[in-house]
């Protein structure tokens, strides 16, 4: 199978929201139509094998992922997603890879209305890249794009959704950790098929003040709120570490608690993580009850896990307001 072939075969399909995308698969460049008094919103992600996943993920899982990832992105900055193209490097065209992977990838892009629209293939390691276009309303000259650098002091900080579940599960796999099979497989699907919060994003313009994906961990990305914002947090490391699923499955019904697993642990996978996907945002203390409305509008639960404030710099505390040292890295590329 050639790759022209390959394309034809599990890439390219008749177009399905020709008001915005004008065309896609098959010329040199694709041309989308973005809607009167809209700006495009763009980002990509790249997933390398060995360093992103293992060889063993399901095919289908994978391509869900893949597009993910960037879908999250379009979710942190209140964008609706609109296309992406695909650079897929392959060692061989395997048919019973690719069949798999491109019903995962496309199964999530029909679910978010975003067309594949081009992109390259290549023969070499695994590797999956993907750019992906999203549109936000300009009104009265100004973007409605949630930002990083929006956050004000005073602002109380929100998290959606559950955090350190993905890194759980990826200790399991490393096995660093042992937990009850419905724990892993729980946590797994949180590692291999994250939700990308797009809904929520979409609710929060307009409410949120600044927002920013949560991919390389909890702290590190709030830390780029901060910078680009110019403001300190306060953030209740206890509230965060109740927000494993898995935490809260020791520590509920049966009130009995892992040994294996130590509390500092715990709540390391929640501050510092990754892999969670949820979005980590700010909002005036006046617009408590806008989020809420967010939240339930979107289907998404969301936490009040902190504060923004003048005072530059990141503090933790636990439940009793006693300093907790700050010593969780984030994921870091080159670190």
């Amino acid at each position: 199978m050639g790759e022209f072939e390959l394309i034809e075969r599990y890439f390219k399909r008749p177009e399905r929201h020709a008001a915005r995308v004008a065309l896609g698969i098959g010329d040199d460049c694709a041309l989308l139509q973005p809607a009167p008094g809209t700006q495009l919103a763009i980002s990509c992600d790249m997933l390398v094998e060995g360093r992103h996943f293992v060889s063993t993920l399901d095919p289908f899982k994978l391509g869900h992922k893949a597009l993910a990832v960037n879908l999250s992105d379009l979710a942190a900055c209140g964008a609706r997603p609109l296309a992406f193209s695909l650079a897929l490097a392959l060692p061989r065209a395997d048919e019973s890879w690719l069949a798999p992977f491109a019903q995962g990838l496309l199964a999530l892009a029909d679910a978010h209305s975003c067309e594949l629209i081009g992109g390259d293939t290549t023969q070499g390691p695994l590797n999956i890249c993907i750019t992906v276009f999203g549109e936000v309303p300009v009104m009265a000259g100004r973007s409605q794009a949630l930002l990083r650098s929006g956050a004000q002091a005073g602002d109380d900080l929100y998290i959606s959704g559950n955090l350190g579940d993905a890194r759980l599960a990826l200790e399991v796999f490393r096995g660093t950790v042992s937990v009850p099979e419905a724990v892993f497989t729980a946590a797994r699907v949180r590692l291999e098929t994250p939700t990308p919060r797009v809904a929520l994003g979409l609710a929060l313009r307009g409410v949120a003040n600044a927002a920013i994906d949560v991919s390389d961990g909890l702290l590190g990305d709030l830390g780029h709120i901060l910078q680009q914002s110019g403001v300190g947090a306060t953030v209740d490391a206890d509230v965060a570490t109740s927000l494993i699923a898995a935490h809260a499955y020791y520590t509920g019904a049966t009130g009995q608690f892992d040994t294996n697993i130590a509390p500092e642990q715990w709540r390391r996978w929640a501050l510092s993580g990754g892999d969670d996907y949820e979005l980590l945002f700010t909002a005036p203390v006046a617009r408590r009850e806008a989020v809420a409305a967010a939240a339930a509008a979107s289907l998404t639960p969301v936490t009040r896990i902190g504060q923004i404030e003048a005072e530059r710099g990141l503090r933790l505390m636990d439940a009793q307001r006693q300093p907790v040292p700050d010593r969780y890295a984030s994921f870091d590329h080159f670190a």
